[in-house]
């Protein structure tokens, strides 16, 4: 049995495992996707293959919870130097779209295996239908690239070089492909190193014990946090602004019912599996970890000290109906998961939002666009493929300060690379690179601002993807009186005459001298506008983050040559404004929910849940397609029947005419 002293120096050594793992990841690593971005994660697992440690300083943050158990079972024989992959998104659950390359490697100790070391790395490009192999118009995973369902990539100590040579075969620039899995190799080398330091320390037995006290310490530390929250079922939805190429919204349903030290987080009433690339593939794991993700942010918040490891998810089931978009059956596409895997993010804070407003922020941004170009260099006549820069927006307003600038809190952890270091790898000119005024959320405390990036291209056909557009149409939220944010934005050849405004379009070819500017959204805002001290509104316009008409129109306070005019001010704001209550959506949305109510909707999806899965999406776009000049659900109730109309082969389901009598 262990002390806390003892445990917490064993988690103090796993820790520390875990960031030199990731630190020779990062100094190794090919990709700028990987040693700049940071799109990467490391961790070391316990016997059944679920996660016990995972760094804080390098990385992605998404899998602390992360369990490898499906896909270690789906290979067989494992000994000593022996590393298995997968980057199939359908095969064991790890990988949850083709560019995540998962490696696990076992480590063993008195001939028995007693930890695995594994961690993913996003590589730049799979293969399939477009560069960097991800776009919400892809409609099945087979344009997605190529996948390998879980299978040995090393066998004792030596490379599969048929499994490479396919590799380099098929993808567009296989050295930073192989580079950066190569790296990966060496990270879980020195996690294999490291569990055995913590085995001659702590002894066999004593290691084994205190990785399985790690995983109880976490799940107590997270049911006392339960504990803290009121019983209660808080509902909640948002909306994805499509759901596939000029499309219509796309909404996530939770209801998160909290009964003393545990929570169900219950999805039904989220849209059907779509016909894109949008989906979360769950496979219907009740802990997924891609489905908890914002729980972790929450506990993260609410308890620094956390441990941060697979106990953590214990306390929560998860229900995702097989059919949906957050478990979706193959061969839907599912590339573009991270998206909707934001927006699920902003579902979940909405829902705890309720629970414990006082400690709780106002939406992140939750469009963490990632920007690759495919062009010519002429430099040195060669084709380029790279990741330009994350376009991240900022985060929600807290509850004791503002949003963190151009950094969503949900995607904080990828980093922007230097441009002169873009500049040297890829063929293009930056014009533009901060922060957009007025894009953060007005508030008390106010939304953090959203990033703006603009660059030229020189050579023809220049391909651009900007994975993860959204928030072009519904707004981050504002909260307690807060308002939302800022929209996003991508526009060609801005302020000219060749402008082209592309809203949520993530494909784009350019021409030499094209411009692309980049816009993403703000955090939402935290409290009243009004009761923000002048003197900070002052300061915010001094240093451009908010003008002065928006310090006027939004926060009542005026300014003259740069200073408050303290009796204008009070005068301003003592003139009576329109109540907000929790949640501030914006115009957009509440235009949108005039039409779409939350009646209308429940109803859409259990209409859609009756029927068979390929029947689901192709329903809803029709039924979308029929509600001009109807809404609530008698307007969707008559679309359906119209739909049903004119398609007569569409099967006949009991539950759709019961629900509707």
């Amino acid at each position: 049995m262990y002390d806390r002293m003892t445990l917490q120096v064993l988690a103090n050594h796993a820790r520390a495992a875990a960031e030199n793992m990731a630190h020779t990841l990062h100094r190794t690593a090919h990709s700028a996707f990987v040693k700049e971005t940071q799109d990467f994660t490391v961790m070391l697992m316990d016997r059944a293959g679920d996660t016990f440690a995972v760094p804080m300083e390098l990385g992605a943050t998404w899998y602390p919870g992360l369990s490898y158990a499906r896909a270690i079972a789906m290979v067989d024989d494992y000994r000593p130097g022996d590393v298995a992959f997968t980057n199939d998104p359908y095969s064991g659950h790890v990988a949850t779209h083709a560019p995540d390359t998962h490696l696990w490697k076992p480590v063993f100790a008195e001939g028995e295996i007693v930890a695995w070391t594994g961690g993913h790395i996003h590589n730049t490009d799979m293969g399939g239908a477009v560069p960097a192999s991800l776009s919400r118009s892809l409609t099945e995973v087979h344009q997605e690239g190529l996948r390998f369902p879980p299978m040995k990539l090393v066998r004792e100590g030596t490379f599969d070089a048929q499994i490479l040579r396919i590799m380099e075969t098929n993808v567009r620039k296989p050295a930073l492909n192989i580079g950066d899995i190569k790296a990966l190799v060496g990270a879980l080398n020195t996690g294999e190193r490291k569990v055995h330091a913590m085995i001659e320390r702590f002894g066999r037995q004593g290691f084994l014990t205190g990785v399985a006290a790690l995983m109880d310490q976490a799940e107590a530390q997270a049911r006392e946090i339960l504990r803290g929250i009121p019983d209660g079922d808080y509902v909640f939805a948002d909306y994805a602004d499509e759901d596939s190429d000029i499309g219509n919204p796309c909404r996530l349903k939770l209801t998160l019912s909290v009964r003393d030290d545990s929570a169900v987080l219950d999805f039904t009433g989220s849209d059907p599996q779509l016909a894109s690339s949008l989906n979360v593939p769950s496979g219907g794991d009740p802990r997924h970890t891609i489905l908890l993700v914002g729980v972790y942010y929450v506990l993260y918040t609410l308890n620094p000290r956390i441990l941060l490891n697979t106990g953590l998810t214990r306390p929560f089931t998860c229900i995702a109906p097989e059919g949906t978009v957050l478990n979706p059956v193959e061969p839907a596409a599912v590339g573009m998961r991270s998206l909707t895997c934001a927006r699920l993010r902003s579902v979940i804070f909405g829902a705890f939002s309720q629970a414990i407003p006082e400690r709780m922020p106002a939406a992140p941004a939750g469009n963490n666009c990632i920007v690759n170009v495919m062009t010519h260099d002429e430099r040195s006549r060669r084709a380029v493929i790279a990741a330009v820069n994350p376009v991240v927006g900022g985060g929600g307003g807290m509850p004791h300060r503002d949003g963190t600038n151009g950094s969503g809190a949900d995607a904080a952890y990828l980093k922007n690379t230097p441009i002169e270091i873009t500049e040297t790898e890829v063929p293009v000119e930056f014009v533009k690179y901060g922060l957009a005024r007025d894009s953060g959320g007005p508030g008390r405390w106010r939304g953090g601002l959203a990033t703006e990036m603009a660059f030229r291209v020189f050579a023809p056909d220049t391909r651009i993807t900007a994975r993860n557009r959204d928030r072009s149409v519904f707004r981050p939220w504002g909260v307690l009186g807060g308002r939302a944010a800022g929209l996003s934005d991508m526009v060609v050849n801005p302020g000219t005459s060749d402008e082209r405004r592309l809203g949520n379009t993530d494909t784009a070819v350019l021409q030499p001298g094209d411009v692309l500017e980049i816009r993403s959204a703000g955090g939402g805002g935290r409290g009243d506008p009004m009761a923000r001290e002048p003197w900070r509104v002052a300061q915010d316009v001094a240093r451009g983050h908010v003008s002065e008409t928006a310090a006027r129109e939004e926060y009542g306070v005026v300014l003259t040559g740069g200073t408050v005019d303290e009796a204008a001010t009070t005068a301003l704001r003592a003139q009576a404004r329109p109540h907000i209550g929790h949640f501030h959506f914006g115009p957009e949305r509440e235009r949108f929910e005039a039409q779409w109510t939350a009646a209308a909707y429940d109803r859409l999806t259990d209409i859609l849940s009756a029927l068979p899965i390929h029947w689901r999406f192709f329903t809803k776009t029709e039924i979308f397609r029929r509600m001009e000049g109807r809404s609530g659900a008698e307007g969707v109730e008559a679309a359906f029947a119209e739909t049903r109309a004119r398609f007569p082969q569409m099967p006949s389901s009991p539950r759709v005419a019961e629900a509707a009598e």
